[in-house]
Formats: structure tokens, C-alpha cells, sequence
């Protein structure tokens, strides 16, 4: 999906946006219990590499000029190329100045911990600042997860040789296996999931998610502000009213999925333009998204799968 063919902002009204960007900080925020300080633009792994190293180099360096200090990524993304383009794009000092994530989607202990130094060899670090477990989506990848040796094992054991500095987990079906994961090991550190204003209305994560993981202190990645597409497609709302939303939810970063330099810098000047959305704002929103369409007709990636990891859904896609 290309995202200039539904980026429905005027020329005018994008220029004066960016020019009021230039010059500004980064916003900054800090990631839960973890303690990593996080800019709350998170440059997204998948999209960043679609196009070729030599785009995604080109991106890494721009995100990093201007602020960006935190990199999304996963072992399956792209075959493992999007890790090796960070590989090459952080040499030197660079690696320093950033914060690296990355993923793994393999539930038992062993293949977890092999995809893990797969990851370091192919970004050339010796560490992760978040490794999180990719995709959790059926009760049954939980169980597999939490079982004898099973990938939290590894993430544990990750964690206490120094390989990864944090770790946590992502999903995007169901908020109750979410919940459950959050309630089986205190351990965790941060979650990933969507976040945008047709959630509330079906399986939703902002209602029931959410206050749990703030309740245990753990940091909030958003991500599928725009459920990849569908809410701007059918008309629900704009790409600025779905930043807007997301961003004033209470969420630490948004994973973004631009795929050129140009729409990184139109996606990093909507972060540093923000303005928070009132309650009444959010209430007359709302009330205008729950009249649909929404649930699974937009929100896809909810729907029930027949077998785990058979499918992929971009974790960076924002818009």
C-alpha cells in the first residue's frame, strides 16, 4: 500500500506544517517501567526497508537528523534484510545514539534465543535495547510461550547475559491474550499494539488493555493508527485525525511506516505539530466513528486465524 495514493493533505496546509516543524525538538517520552527515554516518532522496520538498502539507509539517517532515537525491527522482516539495513546504516558511533528493537515470533526457547543472535549478527550489535516477542495472537501461542521451555525462557535469559537490555511483546487479534499476557510474568516491559479510533468499538484494546498496562507501569508502543488503511479508505476519518487520536491516547511512542525520506519528514513534522485532542473532541470522534463502519471490516488483523504466524501484519504500519 503506497501511502501517497491516500495522504489527504492539502499541499498548502502540508508546507505550513512542516515549515512549523523545522526547528522543533523531537518530543520525548519515557518508555514505562523500562526507564528508556524514546522520542514518540518510532521509525517502523518493515515499511523503511520495501524500497531497497540504499532508501532505507537513506531514512535511518535522516530519522536520526531529525531526532528520531528509536528503531523498530523484526527477525521475519523482509527475510532479514530490514535488520542487515540497520546493520550497515548504524556503524560507528551511530549505534550509540540510537535505541534498537527488534522482534522474534518463534514461541519455544531454543528458536527464540537462535533468531535473537541471528538479529545481533545481522544489525552488528552486540545488544538489543528491546527485544519484544512478535505477534502473540491465539491462547495456544500463549500457551507455548509461558510453557516448559518456551520462548519466555529465553527472553529471561536474554535479559540476565546482557543481550537485551528490556524485553515485551506485541499483538494485534485479541486484547484478552494480551491480558493474559501481561498477567502471567511481571517481568515484561513494554506491549505493542493498536491503537486508533475504531478500536473502542470492537475488541478493544484502549478499553481493556490499556489501564492494565499503565496499572503495571509498563511502556505503551501504538501502532495501526489507521488499521493499515481501511479508516482513511472508507472514509472514517483523515490522517491527521488519526495521528491526533492515537497520540493523545496514553501512549508513549507511535511506530510509523513510511517508506521514502519524503514521507518520513511529513510524519515526523506531525508528531513535533501536535496538539493533544481535548475530551470533548475525543467524545464527538468517537460518537462519529461508532455510527461504522467498523470491527473486523476495518480492523482486519482481528480477525480469527486457523494457525499462527500464517500471516503478517506490519507491527510499523501507522498510516
Amino acid at each position: 500500500m503506497k501511502r501517497r495514493t491516500f495522504l489527504q493533505i492539502p499541499t498548502v496546509a502540508l508546507g505550513a506544517q512542516m515549515a512549523r516543524a523545522a526547528g522543533v525538538p523531537m518530543p520525548m517520552a519515557t518508555l514505562g517501567k523500562s526507564g528508556l527515554p524514546v522520542s514518540r516518532f518510532v521509525l517502523g522496520g518493515f515499511h523503511m526497508a520495501s524500497r531497497g538498502e540504499e532508501n532505507a539507509i537513506r531514512m535511518i539517517h535522516r530519522a536520526i537528523d531529525l531526532g528520531v532515537t528509536f528503531f523498530d525491527c523484526a527477525h521475519l522482516y523482509h527475510g532479514g534484510r530490514s535488520e542487515e539495513y540497520y546493520g550497515k546504516a548504524l556503524q560507528g558511533d551511530l549505534r550509540n545514539r540510537v535505541l534498537l528493537m527488534s522482534k522474534a515470533h518463534l514461541r519455544d526457547r531454543a528458536s527464540a534465543m537462535s533468531q535473537l543472535e541471528e538479529s545481533l549478527k545481522r544489525m552488528q550489535t552486540d545488544y538489543l535495547d528491546l527485544w519484544q516477542c512478535h505477534q502473540v495472537v491465539t491462547q495456544a501461542e500463549v500457551d507455548q510461550i509461558l510453557g516448559p521451555n518456551g520462548a519466555l525462557e529465553a527472553f529471561v535469559q536474554a535479559k540476565q547475559q546482557g543481550k537485551v537490555r528490556h524485553i515485551g511483546f506485541t499483538g494485534h487479534r485479541d486484547p484478552e491474550v494480551l491480558q493474559r499476557m501481561l498477567d502471567s510474568y511481571d517481568g515484561w516491559e513494554t506491549v505493542q499494539h493498536p491503537v486508533n479510533l475504531v478500536d473502542p468499538h470492537y475488541l478493544s484494546f484502549l478499553n481493556s488493555v490499556v489501564p492494565n498496562i499503565r496499572k503495571k507501569k509498563l511502556g505503551l508502543l501504538a501502532m495501526k493508527s489507521n488499521a493499515m488503511g481501511p479508516i482513511l479508505r472508507n472514509k472514517i476519518a483523515t490522517i491527521q485525525e488519526c495521528l491526533r487520536f492515537t497520540l493523545s491516547q496514553d501512549v508513549d511512542a507511535v511506530v510509523s511506516g513510511p517508506e521514502t525520506v519524503e514521507q518520513l519528514e511529513e510524519n515526523v513534522a506531525a508528531v513535533k505539530t501536535f496538539r493533544k485532542m481535548t475530551a470533548e473532541e475525543i467524545s464527538a470522534l468517537l460518537a462519529r466513528t461508532r455510527k461504522g463502519p467498523h470491527g473486523t471490516e476495518i480492523e482486519q488483523y482481528k480477525r480469527a486465524v486457523t494457525g499462527a504466524m500464517h500471516h503478517l501484519h506490519q507491527d510499523g504500519e501507522m498510516v
